[in-house]
């Protein structure tokens, strides 16, 4: 009895760890983030001069978009890093971009306070929605997407960005 019993123990626990094993390795299904990724390059968003840009120009170049507010301490603070890490990357390929979940004129008037060196667009609460496509569902800033040249997510960070581990993800594409 006792040894059918640890049997018994045994088989359940090794279940149970197949089971959280292929639950944690489990693949996300990569619609939700491919289609993330079409909207995204389907949009039309205007930069801070008002002019429309359409963001198809950034399709089939490593990118990395920065969601952000003017309101977000977060978001304000990891800027002068972000402007840093597009100038380091500018031989490299890799774009950084920012899309603000702000009015236009909140943007325009906080770029003129703190400039950077990677585009800016205006994503309005549509922006708040293409973040929840990315997996952002609690809508939280600073939110930030690792996007590879062949249009694959690769990283999502919520929260101000550890620009080494950044650094760290970009080389690993």
């Amino acid at each position: 009895m006792k040894r059918s019993t640890s049997g018994l123990i045994l088989a359940g626990v090794l279940f149970a760890g197949a089971g959280a094993w292929f639950g944690w390795h489990r693949m996300a299904p990569a619609a939700p983030q491919t289609a993330a990724v079409a909207n995204l390059f389907g949009m039309t968003l205007a930069d801070l001069k008002e002019q429309p840009q359409p963001l198809a120009q950034w399709k089939g170049k490593p990118l990395l978009v920065n969601f952000w507010a003017t309101w977000c301490a977060p978001c304000v603070e990891e800027m002068p890093e972000l402007s840093a890490l597009h100038t380091e990357l500018a031989g490299k390929s890799v774009h950084v971009i920012g899309i603000g979940i702000d009015s236009p004129s909140s943007l325009r008037e906080f770029a003129l306070k703190l400039p950077v060196s990677y585009p800016l667009y205006v994503g309005g609460m549509g922006g708040s929605e293409l973040t929840r496509q990315f997996g952002n569902q609690a809508g939280g800033l600073p939110f930030s997407v690792l996007i590879s040249g062949d249009g694959q997510v690769r990283k999502t960070y919520l929260g101000r960005l550890n620009m080494q581990e950044v650094r760290r993800d970009i080389a690993g594409m």
